[in-house]
């Protein structure tokens, strides 16, 4: 019976440990991956929609520029309308603040943002997705002493609400 030296003792546990690493990580990819994860921004889209074109009444605004990236970013087509094999239309995009509360010098507090699109999908001469209404509402306190702050914060939160939309929109538009 041979004996180890102090350090084959070691080499032999980095070994092992090593295994044992390996092995859990392996573990761990197939875990995610059997449960369907995939990477945010990576929205897999059928076929139809392999070459878009994006309809809207004003392509400048927030949503529809982010529609645009996600749909780059899932490996999109965007083209003209004559030659694309589905289109986007967006029928809707408006953001609307209202009032929800009021100081006792009628000096308004707290607004919400409430962000409405209305989108829907044809192509190939049939209608892919019927036109959906898909709404998000957002609070924000309001201080007339901060109103350079307050502005910012609305656009920021209007870009917030826009993205979420986009999100929406992509998972709809994967199910199709």
């Amino acid at each position: 019976m041979s004996r180890l030296r102090p350090d084959e003792h070691v080499v032999r546990r980095l070994a092992g440990a090593r295994w044992r690493g390996a092995t859990c990580s392996l573990l761990a990819v197939c875990a995610l991956t059997a449960c369907g994860f995939r990477l945010q921004g990576h929205t897999p889209l059928p076929k139809p929609l392999a070459r878009a074109y994006v309809e809207a009444k004003d392509k400048q605004t927030e949503f529809v520029q982010g529609l645009r990236n996600a749909l780059l970013a899932a490996g999109v087509q965007l083209t003209e309308e004559s030659q694309a094999t589905a289109v986007v239309h967006v029928l809707q995009d408006a953001a609307t603040p209202r009032v929800l509360a009021v100081s006792s010098t009628d000096v308004p507090r707290e607004y919400e943002i409430t962000y409405t699109v209305r989108v829907s999908v044809t192509g190939d001469g049939k209608e892919l997705l019927a036109p959906q209404d898909i709404t998000v509402r957002r609070d924000y306190s309001f201080d007339e002493y901060v109103l350079l702050a307050k502005d910012n914060e609305d656009a920021i939160l209007r870009a917030a609400l826009a993205r979420d939309l986009v999100g929406i929109v992509m998972r709809r538009l994967a199910r199709l």
